[in-house]
């Protein structure tokens, strides 16, 4: 049964995620989660978010942007080093915030709420008519890529930041984006791995069947949405990608799902 449910999750997930850019860890923890303890949770998502980029890239990466990748990918990348590192350190032992809604308890962190709210209103604004247009300029793209990759090497949600600048750049194709948008997260995937360290291999490794029904499901769910990919357009790109960056914002806020008060 949760072989069944982890290969339908990753599936679906890894091929929206390739339309959208992101989102595959953000669905695939919980699932895994429900099974396994967190910690190995986090380490069996970062596997296969890894595996899934490295073929997404074997199979449109030629057509990325060089100076996107440039420009964004490398603060990215040392971004991703600085965030899991972070995590490693001392994220874990900061107090939490916590409040409640009725009958449900809600617990997060103080750095996860701020960047919640930011996102919130990133993703009001790619959504209002009056913002259509706008179009970040090329010289945010390093803060971008830096701030992107700190917030996947801290909590693993690298990829709705970096989707709402790429989204918004003038002369990137949606096969584009996805191109670029998967080497990026190919760089911060390692950097968060190699700053996790020995134990999040051990982790993933001791799942080995989750690992293999999740691994392989996401990359039938990548090869799926390279087919898909050049049949959408770049405003149906826009609108995926403000919503899943409410989404996701929303669980860095409520820090994922209630908790019985």
């Amino acid at each position: 049964m949760e072989l069944a449910l982890v290969t339908l999750v990753a599936l679906a997930a890894s091929l929206l995620t390739f339309v959208s850019g992101f989102g595959l860890g953000t669905v695939l923890m919980p699932a895994l989660a429900l099974f396994v303890a967190p910690e190995a949770a986090v380490a069996l998502t970062a596997v296969v978010h890894l595996l899934a980029n490295l073929l997404k890239v074997a199979l449109v990466g030629r057509e990325a942007d060089r100076p996107t990748l440039v420009a964004f990918g490398i603060p990215a990348l040392l971004g991703g080093l600085a965030g899991g590192w972070l995590l490693q350190s001392w994220a874990r032992s900061v107090e939490p915030i916590s409040w409640h809604l009725g009958s449900w308890r809600f617990m997060t962190f103080p750095t996860a709420l701020a960047i919640g709210v930011a996102m919130l209103l990133v993703a009001a604004a790619e959504l209002h008519p009056r913002f259509q247009d706008w179009r970040p300029p090329t010289r945010w793209l390093p803060l971008g890529g830096a701030a992107s990759g700190f917030l996947g090497g801290l909590s693993g949600h690298q990829g709705a930041l970096r989707s709402a600048f790429l989204a918004g750049l003038p002369g990137l194709s949606p096969v584009g984006f996805a191109a670029t948008g998967a080497v990026i997260a190919c760089a911060v995937d390692l950097a968060r791995l190699a700053a996790y360290g020995a134990p999040a291999w051990a982790s993933a490794g001791a799942h080995a069947g989750l690992l293999a029904a999740s691994g392989l499901a996401a990359l039938g769910g990548t090869w799926l949405g390279a087919r898909w990919i050049r049949r959408t357009t770049l405003p149906f790109v826009r609108k995926l990608v403000a919503a899943g960056v409410i989404l996701v914002a929303l669980r860095l806020i409520t820090g994922g799902f209630p908790l019985p008060a």
